[in-house]
């Protein structure tokens, strides 16, 4: 047994007080919950059964909205005479939270993509007199568009509820909602006058929509199957009505300017700019048509498409789109510019007066060349003060509130991005994000209202978005080396030293990168092609990481039931593995440098034939880290053969190729069970022989020779069919303990 409580009390008690000093927006102040006080008690009431079954009839939830007199959140818990846990809140959010809390930090629980660790003690441990908790941020968001992509392309209802619950216990209250929205366009475009085949060469496929909503692309992995539309509508409704129930403000799409190719046969002398390529692809799948936001045709477009969506969805009144998103507009002219996002706000508030527009603010950061004070203000700027939220959206790097006055008066959310791509591995800063948003706070005429949660993929690093969410909740820094003694405890519900040792080493060193504009693009080399122009850097010493794995191992025997556990000795003996793919790799790039057949062959045969099998089998083992997952769930949207074929394709070719020649290749990769055996070591084994035979013949390496013909090992992952095992195989713990037997000595030697 562990203790409860304790210690634990003074730690809760620490975010119970905040001073609501800051810049308020009335014009913010009917972005509230809409459902009823009722209906959102009764929603966290079934979370609570989902989650804890039986147990669940030991809370009691309700909603007063009147507790918060300012619109920021609060919970107020308590303990009855019969054990039971009382928590009322200012909305079922604040009431799901203020659980969760208690759940942390009374019972030692956890909840994550990853897996629950959920051993309540019995009974409930009590409440001394009221624990009051509340926040100093008016929205807590959630999502990057690129997500609905990376992530939830192909999420069911099923795990859609799942994430929202997630939502709801991390306290997030501004979740975008980008779902089924081409099923409105369809709608749209036909009313105009579009023909299907128009239609069907706009849409992208799947697993690419968020950047064909961006008018980054359009067309490639498609067309869209009409039962696609239907069954993200269906979806999307779903969602709604979920999110609402807890008194979350979904974010809904609106028009950006961005169109058919076909709208040009319908309004020829409309005001249209063909924009240049995007990426690496060339004009057959990028070079998007963009209707100037001035033009009185983007007015009709952008209100007809906007009626369609609060039509079917309903509105909280505040809309995401995009304006040149990575795409450098025709003219630095300001008066163009404030004109452009006049117009775009002006097709929301032609169907909603109400309308708040919720900007990503990344173009800021990705053209800074172009987007100087004068064009930044300038756009901020056409929209009235206070109409408009910029999502700061990688402030733990990146900050932009700092040199913009604070966005020139215009509110603003802290984000922390976190991760591009949906990469496996170990990422964080967390130093970063547990002081930046408290500067943001008290930046001098701060617009702050709210901080974040922008990235591109989740259903990794786990850790991160914990203690980002629950940092919306403080008033000051946490200590992160006792934050991450106890995330450690409540994890895996046990006080093993080791644990808590191991991960206070990897909060000091893997999680915490301090490097400036460092972007966190896994650029190992077991995942990105192999070429001798290889980055092999890291931010952080590998010896900790190391001892981790030791303090993992070690701890191992007694904790294999608890899959937190299990998941997280996958993922920390991953990438030790992936630091020992960057020794081998140096080891055969000066083999072959220094022209050493036997080194080659013995630093090439340990990696093709040993190191990558075992890391294949140790991520084959356990079920958040399989590729036959990601691929059925593609091919169970479809209603035939031809349409699970698609997304099927759609599927491994944002994976690895992302475009029809690698385009953009490998920016999604992943470390998965079969995706490391049949794409990454195949591509190492191919590498490996290539040097062999060049040292053999005395031919020299050409890396545009080689890249050719590793093009047709990657395309040819993409049509295998081979069909990949959706449950785990193999015992954990035993290929975890081979693995350790065999590679912790040779890296105590390498480090």
């Amino acid at each position: 047994m562990y203790p409860r409580s304790g210690p634990c009390l003074l730690l809760v008690l620490l975010v119970c007080v905040f001073v609501d000093a800051h810049t308020k927006f009335p014009t913010l102040n009917h972005i509230r919950p809409k459902s009823s006080d009722k209906t959102q008690g009764r929603a966290v009431s079934e979370l609570l059964r989902r989650l804890l079954g039986n147990r669940s009839s030991e809370f009691i939830a309700s909603v007063n909205r009147s507790l918060s007199n300012d619109s920021l959140d609060v919970c107020e818990l308590r303990s009855t005479r019969n054990g039971k846990i009382v928590a009322t809140g200012s909305s079922g959010v604040a009431v799901a939270s203020g659980i969760y809390n208690y759940l942390k930090y009374f019972c030692n629980c956890h909840i994550s993509w990853s897996g629950n660790q959920l051993d309540l003690p019995s009974p409930l441990p009590k409440l001394t007199g009221v624990l009051r908790i509340n926040t100093p941020h008016r929205f807590r968001y959630y999502q990057n568009v690129c997500t609905f992509s990376y992530s939830a392309v192909w999420w069911d209802w099923s795990r859609w509820e799942r994430e929202i619950d997630w939502m709801a216990l991390n306290g997030i209250n501004l979740p975008l909602a980008f779902t089924g929205q081409e099923a409105l366009w369809q709608e749209v475009y036909r009313a105009l006058g579009l023909n299907q085949s128009e239609i069907e060469e706009f849409f992208s496929g799947p697993a690419f929509l968020a950047w064909n909503r961006m008018a980054n692309m359009f067309k490639f992995g498609g067309p869209l199957p009409q039962s696609w539309h239907v069954n993200q509508l269906f979806l999307q409704f779903k969602i709604l009505e979920r999110m609402r129930s807890f008194g979350m403000s979904p974010v809904l799409p609106a028009f950006s300017g961005n169109i058919p190719k076909g709208i040009l046969r319908l309004y020829p002398d409309a005001n249209v700019t063909r924009l240049g390529p995007w990426a690496q692809f060339n004009c057959s799948y990028s070079c998007s048509y963009m209707l100037d936001p001035r033009d009185p045709l983007f007015l009709r477009i952008g209100s007809l498409y906007l009626s369609q969506v609060v039509k079917q969805f309903g509105t909280d009144h505040i809309y995401n789109t995009d304006t040149f998103n990575e795409m450098t507009p025709p003219t630095s002219d300001t008066d163009y510019l404030s004109a452009v996002s006049r117009s775009v706000f002006a097709s929301m508030t032609a169907v909603d007066p109400q309308a708040v527009w919720l900007m990503q603010g990344w173009l800021f950061f990705s053209d800074a060349v172009f987007w100087k004070p004068a064009q930044i203000q300038a756009l901020l700027h056409g929209v009235p003060l206070g109409r408009m939220i910029v999502l700061d959206l990688y402030a733990e790097t990146e900050p932009i509130f700092s040199y913009t006055e604070s966005f020139y008066g215009q509110p603003f959310i802290w984000c922390m991005l976190q991760n591009f791509g949906g990469n496996s591995g170990f990422f964080g800063t967390v130093e970063s994000i547990n002081s930046g948003p408290f500067k943001a706070l008290n930046f001098p005429n701060s617009t702050l209202v709210g901080i974040g949660m922008t990235p591109e993929g989740i259903e990794q690093n786990p850790v991160m978005f914990e203690l980002m969410s629950e940092l919306a909740w403080r008033k000051e820094p946490v200590n992160l080396a006792k934050w991450a003694s106890l995330y450690a405890v409540r994890r895996y519900g046990s006080m093993q030293e080791n644990l808590t040792a191991a991960w206070r080493l990897l909060f000091s060193g893997v999680y915490n990168c301090t490097v400036p504009h460092y972007r966190n693009h896994n650029h190992s080399p077991l995942v990105r092609r192999p070429s001798f122009r290889m980055n092999t850097g890291i931010w952080y010493d590998p010896v900790d990481l190391c001892e981790a794995w030791r303090l993992f191992m070690e701890a191992a025997p007694s904790l294999m039931s608890k899959e937190t556990f299990r998941y997280d000795l996958v993922d920390v003996t991953r990438q030790v593995l992936q630091v020992m793919t960057t020794f081998f790799y140096e080891d055969i790039a000066d083999a072959f440098q220094n022209q050493k057949m036997p080194e080659l062959l013995t630093a090439g045969g340990v990696l093709i034939y040993d190191l990558l099998p075992e890391l294949d089998r140790l991520l084959s083992s356990d079920r958040n880290f399989l590729l036959g997952t990601w691929l059925e769930r593609a091919r169970s949207q479809a209603l035939d053969e031809k349409e699970a074929q698609l997304y099927e394709m759609n599927a491994r070719n944002q994976l690895t190729l992302w475009g029809p020649s690698g385009e953009i290749l490998d920016y999604a990769n992943k470390e998965w069970g079969g995706l490391m055996e049949d794409y990454y070591a195949q591509r190492w084994g191919l590498f490996v022989q290539t040097l062999v035979d060049c040292l053999d013949t005395g031919r020299p390496y050409k890396q545009d020779t080689f890249n050719q013909a590793v093009f047709q090992v990657e395309k040819g992952f993409i049509y295998n069919g081979r069909k990949y095992p959706t449950k785990p195989q193999g015992d954990t713990y035993e290929i975890a303990h081979r693995i350790f037997l065999k590679y912790y000595p040779q890296a105590l030697k390498r480090l």
